[in-house]
């Protein structure tokens, strides 16, 4: 019989009855352990159940206190332990659940944690006789615990960013101490710029880069290359990659590994290899390390690190799209045509672009007709790609639009309907689809005139420009606002101001504008930083530089946009204007004095072929209009001819066959001319041709 045994039976009453029976099963068939201890906390009796009896020294240990007890099992803090059972000893309270953790005798690099309950044991008047103690392993239970503790953190810490390097780090700070000593995460080269391998790649070795790496004791600590290194090795692309557990490292370690010198040397015993696998594909992979934990690693371990490595590859997957799609983005954006900052005759510009890859951003400046300019800047939201997309048809639609010469509430009405339209168009290859969402763009549009120094603007959902005068005034124009392009009724109103020369209008959209502290952000650029930089400065470039860098954060969290345009104004002896009488007899006077002119300013190489357009726009405006006729020539780098009269009958180009007797007047102007076209004005409309002077 076992010395354990003899314990179990020893000083049983002599029978056979009921309490025999239970006493029997407690000390000899009971999985569970249970010590008895007298009144004056000595062991006297232990059942075959208890945790190491095997191993646990009976015969020396009956009769000893607890705290000798625990202090075989190598139990942590066993005075507190002992201080409980003896307060339950006082007082009759049982203590339950008293947790503490174990080493068996034979095997102390392992720990256990033990659950205890005590409770007191009386006899029926009362007396007191001792203690029992029923010790429970939990160990699973806690580690379990543990290991679902981790995960929570990993779930919430991980992938807070959408950068693979800081995502690589949240791992490896959450799995250094708890799982791991030493971490390393590596991943393939391309996923640095935004690609992945092929699904399914087979006999394909990839190059790997580290991403992270964490030791115990030293936050700051990386082993082997750091972040952004390429590795000696290559890892195999391939979706059957396996997870590796070794058990018992340096026997197996192969030359060549990343960091195997300074890991053996730095006492690494035990190892965990899992592959970094989202959507199919391999990312990189995750290397734990054990070195001051002398317990190796084993299956529950490999379980949790395929856990997490699952959860920070779909994360770094994730920051792996959105820095592709941040790419395309940019390159999209850098792409598409960025107005040149060049000198007009209407302004002077000055442009400060700045893609992030977020949102879309844009602005343009577009020459009208009659050496009249248009300045528009607007924004759109939404993914990247979508953005860009989105910005460069908004673009190309005002440009489009401005050819037709409209007034600025007119472009936005349009661009709204084309926005709306958009917005309902079917996705996919189900054309019953809809997005049924707006297209959320907005839009600032403004003409100005540098013959009479008039500027219209209307507003589409976007930040109002500011206005710098000249003496060092700075506003805000008002501009009745309308809804964003696609939403709500697209009704536009029209805001006109007569600017002095040398005016600067400042476009810009919201990623200029300061993030509200506790508030709503502000609705338009803050005016004291606008009037304090153009104090600063002088020219417009650097006027423009410095509020940009006043205004914009380190990392813009979208596209930013500032346009600063200086209005300049057409000399009086560049232009000349003519009121005519509507008699078809004023057509010679219309010709000979537009030849007059074109004396005065040295354009006699364009004499005869002016006189043939005016003669055929003078002659449709009194044919088809009632009221006087307006005459004007503008000078600049080509020649305007105006005809504005009060019909809003547009004429139409057509092309007269043999025997027609009219109809040929717009061809001949078309044939004559650079290009020209027609404009709306409040009374009716304005023809115009553009002629070009030969060159000197």
């Amino acid at each position: 019989m076992t010395a354990a045994h003899r314990a179990s039976t020893s000083g049983m009453a002599g029978g056979f009855g009921l309490d025999d029976a239970v006493i029997g099963v407690l000390f000899r068939q009971s999985p569970t352990g249970l010590h008895i201890y007298d009144a004056q906390l000595r062991l006297v009796r232990v059942n075959t159940g208890a945790r190491f009896i095997h191993e646990f020294p009976v015969d020396r240990m009956l009769g000893r206190p607890m705290l000798d007890v625990l202090r075989t099992y190598r139990a942590d803090e066993p005075e507190g332990v002992e201080e409980t059972a003896r307060e339950v000893l006082e007082t009759g309270v049982p203590a339950l659940d008293v947790q503490f953790r174990v080493r068996s005798p034979e095997d102390p690099v392992r720990e256990h944690v033990s659950s205890a309950s005590f409770f007191q044991l009386r006899q029926a008047d009362g007396t007191v006789q001792g203690l029992a103690s029923i010790v429970t392993d939990v160990t699973e239970r806690v580690r379990a615990e543990g290991r679902l503790r981790l995960l929570n953190r990993a779930t919430a810490g991980v992938g807070r960013t959408l950068d693979v390097f800081r995502t690589a780090r949240e791992l490896c700070d959450i799995v250094v101490p708890e799982l791991a000593d030493v971490v390393t995460v590596d991943v393939l080269d391309s996923v640095l710029r935004g690609d992945a391998p092929a699904v399914g790649t087979v006999d394909v070795r990839l190059p790997l880069r580290r991403a992270a790496s964490r030791a115990v004791g030293d936050a700051d600590s990386r082993h082997g290359p750091p972040a952004g290194a390429a590795l000696k090795i290559c890892a195999p692309c391939r979706r059957d990659v396996l997870p590796v557990l070794e058990p018992e490292l340096v026997p197996v370690l192969r030359p060549g590994h990343p960091g195997d010198t300074a890991l053996i040397a730095a006492g690494v015993h035990s190892m965990i290899t899992v592959p970094l696998r989202a959507r199919g594909v391999v990312l990189g992979l995750v290397s734990l390390y054990r070195s001051h934990n002398p317990v190796p690693f084993d299956r529950d371990d490999l379980g949790l690190a395929e856990q997490l490595a699952a959860g920070t590859a779909l994360c770094l997957d994730n920051a792996r799209l959105y820095h592709r799609e941040r790419s395309v983005a940019r390159i999209v954006q850098r792409n598409l045509r960025q107005p040149a900052s060049r000198c007009h005759a209407a302004v002077d510009t000055a442009h400060v672009y700045v893609p992030a890859g977020a949102g879309g951003g844009w602005f343009d400046v577009i020459p009208l007709s009659g050496s009249r300019v248009a300045l528009a800047a607007g924004d759109t939201t939404g993914r990247l790609v979508d953005a860009a997309a989105a910005m460069g048809e908004l673009r190309a639609a005002v440009t489009a639009l401005s050819e037709l010469d409209l007034p600025p509430d007119e472009i936005l009405a349009r661009l709204h309907d084309l926005a709306s339209r958009f917005a309902r168009a079917p996705r996919g290859p189900d054309p019953e689809e809809s997005t049924d969402q707006t297209w959320p763009a907005t839009c600032v549009y403004a003409v100005y005139d540098p013959v009479t120094r008039s500027c219209s603007m209307a507003a589409a959902g976007h930040p109002p420009p500011a206005l710098v005068l000249p003496d060092g005034g700075v506003e805000l124009i008002e501009i009745t606002p309308g809804p964003p392009l696609g939403q709500g009724v697209g009704e536009y109103a029209v805001t006109e101001r007569t600017l002095p020369v040398g005016s600067i209008l400042a476009f810009y959209n919201p990623a200029l504008l300061p993030d509200g502290a506790g508030a709503a952000r502000p609705r338009h650029i803050p005016l004291h930083e606008l009037r304090r930089v153009v104090a600063a400065h002088s020219s417009l470039r650097a006027r423009c530089d410095a509020l940009a860098d006043t205004l914009l954060p380190e990392q813009p969290p979208q596209d930013a946009v500032l346009l600063l345009a200086r209005t300049r104004a057409l000399d009086a002896n560049r232009t000349a204007s003519w009121t005519l009488p509507n008699d078809p007899r004023v057509v010679n006077d219309a010709r000979r004095r537009v030849a007059g002119r074109l004396s005065e300013w040295g354009l006699d190489d364009l004499e005869d072929d002016t006189a043939l357009v005016v003669s055929e726009l003078v002659t449709n405006a009194v044919r088809y209009a009632k009221g006087p006729i307006e005459l004007r020539l503008v000078r600049d780098q080509t020649l305007t001819c105006e005809v504005t009269d009060d019909s809003s009958t547009a004429p139409q180009l057509r092309r007269a066959v043999v025997g027609d007797e009219g109809g040929r007047g717009l061809f001949i102007t078309a044939q004559l001319t650079e290009r020209w076209g027609v404009r709306p004005t409040r009374r009716g409309k304005t023809v115009w041709a553009e002629l070009r002077p030969a060159a000197d």
